[in-house]
C-alpha cells in the first residue's frame, strides 16, 4: 500500500476570526499528533508537500465571475453587498485577509493528491485540509468557499473515470450532490443528520438524482443522536453493497469528524470506535483512494480521528498506544485541550433514544433498497 500525506504548514497561517468556528490550527494539530505517533516515517508513505491550485484549475467547477469575487475579497475587505449575492459576509463565510489564498491552498492540495491517484503513483492520498463539500458553482456556504471535492472530482471525470463519493459528515454533502446530480458516472452517499434538524436542511432519502443521474445520488438521514451502531449498520447496509454494485475506478472520501458526540454545532454520538469502523470498510474497498478532511469544531476529536484514519490507511492502526504522545499533549495543553487517550471509551445511548434512532434509519434503508439498489444493481 502506497500512501501520501500531502500537507503545508501555511495551512494553519489562515483565520476565520477568533468566534468563527473552524479552526485552521486543527490541522497542525493534527499533523503534530500524526508526527508524534511516528507515522509520516512509514516505508511505504510519502509527504507531499501542498501547492496552490490555478484559476484554470479552479474553473473546473467554478464561474469565472465567483473566482474573481473571491480573490477581490483576499484583502480582507469586500462591500457587503457586492459579496452578498456570493454568500460572503458576516456569518458562516466572513471576508477575512488571505481568504483566496486559503482556498486556492485547500484546492490545491485536494487536486495534488487527485493527481497522485490518477497517474498511479500512489494508492491513496489524505489531505486533511480538504472536504470543503457546501460551496456551489458561484456561492460560499457552510465555511467553504472552494469545492475542492467537486473540482477533484471533475479533474478526474476528464480521464474517464467512475467515481464513488462517499461522506461522513454530520452536515449533508449538498455541494458534491448538486455538482454531478444528473450524471451516472459519479455516484454520491451522504450519511449526515437529518435536514430537519441541521444546516443545511437538504439531505433526504428521496434526493436521488435526475435525468442520466437517477439512483446515483443516496442520501442517509440519521436521527438526531446517531451513535456507531447506528451509522455503523447503515454503512454495512447499503454503502458496502452499492460500492460493490457500482464498481468505481477510484474511491473519494469525505471524512467529517463533526458526527462526534462532543462535537458542539451537531447533535449525533459517533467515537472514535465508530469512525474507525467506517474508515476501515473504506479500506477494504481495496480501491485507488482520494481521503479528504471535513467538518470538525471539537479540535481534539479531529486531530484523534484523523491520526486514526491515517493510521488505518497504512495498516498500522494496531500500533497505536492509547496514550498521546508528549509533544501532542504539550501543543494541545497549549490551545486548552484535555484529551487524555487517542481512543473514546465506549458510548451507549438510552433504550428509548436508540429504538428512535434505528426506527428512522430503518425508513430510509428501506427506500433506498426499494428505489436505489435495482438502479444500481446492488442486493
Amino acid at each position: 500500500m502506497r500512501t501520501a500525506f500531502v500537507y503545508s504548514h501555511d495551512f494553519a497561517s489562515y483565520s476565520y476570526g477568533p468566534t468563527h468556528p473552524l479552526k485552521p490550527i486543527r490541522l497542525k494539530l493534527t499533523y503534530d499528533l500524526i508526527r508524534g505517533y511516528h507515522l509520516l516515517d512509514l516505508p511505504n508513505s510519502t509527504f507531499v508537500e501542498a501547492k496552490k491550485a490555478d484559476r484554470e484549475e479552479i474553473a473546473l467547477f467554478h464561474s469565472s465571475e465567483y473566482i474573481e469575487v473571491i480573490e477581490e475579497a483576499n484583502s480582507g475587505h469586500l462591500p457587503y453587498l457586492q459579496g452578498l449575492p456570493y454568500g460572503l459576509g458576516p456569518g458562516d463565510n466572513p471576508v477575512f485577509p488571505g481568504v483566496y489564498d486559503w482556498s486556492v491552498l485547500v484546492a490545491g492540495a485536494t487536486l495534488q493528491a487527485a493527481r497522485l491517484i490518477q497517474q498511479g503513483e500512489v494508492d491513496t492520498a489524505f489531505n486533511i485540509s480538504g472536504g470543503l463539500h457546501h460551496a456551489a458553482k458561484s456561492l460560499a456556504s457552510g465555511f467553504c468557499y472552494f469545492n475542492d471535492i467537486a473540482i477533484a472530482i471533475q479533474y478526474l471525470l476528464q480521464y474517464g473515470k467512475r467515481i464513488a463519493y462517499i461522506d461522513v459528515d454530520v452536515h449533508h454533502g449538498d455541494g458534491v450532490q448538486g455538482a454531478f446530480y444528473d450524471t451516472d458516472q459519479v455516484l454520491t452517499i451522504s450519511l449526515h443528520e437529518s435536514g430537519y434538524f441541521l444546516f443545511p436542511g437538504t439531505g433526504f432519502e428521496h434526493e436521488i438524482g435526475q435525468g442520466k443521474g437517477i439512483g446515483y445520488s443516496v442520501n442517509i438521514p440519521l436521527y438526531p443522536g446517531a451513535d456507531d451502531e447506528a451509522v455503523v449498520s447503515a454503512f454495512l447496509e447499503v454503502v458496502v453493497p452499492l460500492i460493490k454494485a457500482y464498481q468505481p475506478d477510484i474511491l473519494v472520501t469525505q471524512l467529517g469528524v463533526d458526527a462526534f458526540r462532543t462535537d458542539p454545532l451537531a447533535h449525533n454520538n459517533l467515537t472514535t470506535h465508530g469512525f474507525s469502523q467506517l474508515v476501515t470498510e473504506m479500506r477494504k474497498f481495496d480501491l485507488p483512494w482520494l481521503a479528504l478532511g471535513g467538518g470538525g469544531y471539537q479540535i481534539g476529536n479531529v486531530a484523534r480521528a484523523w491520526t486514526l484514519a491515517w493510521a488505518i490507511m497504512n495498516h498500522r492502526e494496531g500500533d497505536l498506544p492509547d496514550e498521546l504522545p508528549a509533544t501532542y499533549l504539550s501543543e494541545a495543553s497549549r490551545l486548552g485541550l484535555s484529551d487524555p487517550r487517542l481512543r473514546d471509551p465506549v458510548f451507549r445511548l438510552d433504550a428509548d433514544l436508540r429504538d428512535r434512532v434505528l426506527k428512522e434509519l430503518e425508513k430510509s434503508l428501506r427506500y433506498i433498497k426499494r428505489e436505489v439498489f435495482p438502479i444500481i444493481g446492488a442486493r
